[in-house]
């Protein structure tokens, strides 16, 4: 096995530039992962023609796959570096920023949109005051077990990336917000906006324009159950919408 890999980067000095590709060599750790080489980068900034260029900006923070922050293209895959083994990836390994978002520099978007759809769908819930108002309501461990799984979103926006109706001519706001949705209609204090939350995916970049592809439920890092969201959104949607017609 060869004692260094190669990595090959689309590199991008700021939104308003071309991008262009660059290859490094970074010498072969064990158990090395895609951050570790990145930061090799940092150290050296040295190409693989050996001349010297500037270090490789990228995003990260939790380095657990949690916070989502080193989303980018491994391989045409959108996923997080910091879980990816560079022993398991096929050389050169091939890095992109995501392209469902404005790039920020080389590797690092800007993923704000999605934070301002989970403001769009209220994905929180409304507390009176911050004096102690004693313990909440019960949430039966049935619920509390799928509850669960949706709350383990991190925004990373690998469900955006692998969605064709998010693209720049249509305002879909993506299955990760609809899943937000989803989880705080279901909480007994967060149901008090489930009204809100329903109306604001009934509108424009809602659930109608979900193209049902499924790719979203592929991509997720965190093996959300999202086409299955989607389809209950659906209902729920569809059956206050007849309701709110036979209203008038």
């Amino acid at each position: 096995m060869s004692n260094t890999i190669m990595l090959k980067i689309r590199r991008q000095a700021d939104p308003g530039t071309p991008s262009y590709w660059e290859e490094f060599k970074v010498p072969l750790k064990t158990n090395m992962n895609v951050v570790a080489a990145l930061m090799e980068i940092q150290k050296n900034p040295v190409n693989a023609l050996g001349q010297k260029t500037l270090p490789v900006v990228w995003d990260c923070s939790c380095l657990e796959e949690v916070c989502g922050a080193c989303t980018m293209v491994i391989n045409g895959r959108a996923r997080q570096v910091c879980s990816a083994l560079v022993e398991t990836l096929s050389q050169p390994i091939i890095l992109e920023p995501l392209s469902k978002f404005p790039v920020v520099r080389d590797l690092m978007v800007d993923r704000s949109v999605m934070f301002e759809y989970l403001k769009k769908v209220k994905a929180w819930i409304e507390i009176d005051g911050t004096h102690d108002l004693g313990p909440g309501p019960r949430v039966p461990q049935s619920v509390q077990s799928w509850a669960y799984e949706l709350s383990r979103c991190m925004t990373c926006g690998c469900c955006m990336e692998a969605c064709p109706q998010v693209n720049h001519r249509s305002n879909f706001m993506g299955p990760a917000a609809m899943a937000q949705v989803r989880l705080f209609n279901a909480h007994p204090l967060g149901e008090s906006l489930k009204a809100e939350r329903l109306g604001a995916i009934m509108g424009p970049g809602g659930i109608t324009d979900c193209g049902k592809a499924q790719n979203c439920e592929k991509a997720c890092p965190k093996g959300l159950p999202l086409t299955r969201i989607l389809g209950e959104l659906s209902r729920e949607t569809t059956r206050r919408g007849i309701l709110g017609w036979l209203s008038r």
